[in-house]
């Protein structure tokens, strides 16, 4: 497929969107220098084409990205201050387990997003994601993680304009 016709194809808010962002970035590590916009030009639209052909374009909300970013920042710092008194703690409060999570998103970039932002939960680490699960590191077993787990997959669900299957207390659709 040559270019004409991918740019045909694609999404052009998709294209937009990008070259907009990729744009930004550039100016924002040159610091603004117009000197730089001849080499910038042609790197810009390179990244912009390649970045379509590798990662298609994905329906995102707005107001789920919006809500997402409390619950992201919450979490992020309940993670840290949970990790840090584990570890100040003369008697180290930790019952560590692996255990695998179905997954409810669709492969791609939706559990790639939460497969990292599992590791900002308290006490939680991505592990490993094989096809349909994702292999979680839980510092404390008696924790409810999995009702977490379930709960962070439907706010990333939001994000992407996607509704997911039921999960009950034991993590099963």
């Amino acid at each position: 497929m040559n270019i004409a016709s991918h740019l045909a194809t694609s999404r052009p808010r998709a294209w937009l969107f990008r070259l907009v962002l990729f744009s930004l970035v550039w100016w924002l590590l040159t610091d603004g220098a117009t000197a730089s916009w001849p080499v910038a030009v042609p790197v810009i639209l390179i990244a912009t084409l390649l970045s379509v052909r590798l990662m298609p374009a994905l329906s995102w909300s707005v107001p789920g990205m919006l809500l997402f970013v409390p619950y992201f920042l919450w979490h992020s710092m309940r993670g840290g201050v949970d990790v840090a008194r584990r570890a100040m703690h003369p008697q180290l409060p930790i019952s560590p387990v692996l255990f695998d999570y179905r997954f409810r998103l669709p492969p791609g970039l939706p559990r790639v997003f939460m497969a990292n932002i599992v590791s900002l939960l308290p006490g939680t680490l991505s592990v490993e994601i094989d096809s349909e699960i994702l292999r979680v590191h839980v510092l404390d077993e008696a924790g409810d993680t999995r009702q977490e787990l379930a709960l962070l997959e439907n706010r990333l669900a939001a994000i992407f304009g996607l509704t997911l299957s039921f999960v009950d207390s034991e993590g099963q659709h």
